[in-house]
């Protein structure tokens, strides 16, 4: 039975770590949609890259730790951490501003 307990408690943590991983982009999108930029990495301001990585480094951190327990777990790498970091890079001159782009992304993720 030992180890039936231990994947309940890993995937209880992966949960957790989920829930702090969603809260913690939200956050971060609606600092942006209010104007702040870098979240997306559109721009290549060093100053403003300086002032997001924190929060992309506890993004990436929370990801990688969510995807590892997901793969312990035989389930699917988290989609919503692929996703973002997908969304995140250089874009064309024609392309939505990142606080359009953040709304977009909290109507999809507060409905």
């Amino acid at each position: 039975m030992a180890k039936p307990d231990r994947l309940a408690r890993l995937d209880a943590q992966r949960e957790d770590l989920e829930s702090e991983y969603r809260d913690t982009l939200i956050a971060a999108l609606e600092k942006t949609a209010r104007g702040s930029l870098g979240l997306f990495g559109h721009g290549t301001d060093r100053r403003v890259r300086a002032a997001i990585a924190p929060t992309i480094d506890t993004l990436t951190e929370l990801g990688d730790t969510i995807d590892s327990m997901r793969e312990r777990l035989l389930m699917e790498p988290f989609a919503l951490h692929r996703a973002f970091f997908a969304a995140r890079g250089p874009v064309t001159a024609s392309a939505v501003g990142e606080a359009k782009q953040a709304k977009a992304w909290l109507e999809r993720l507060t409905d």
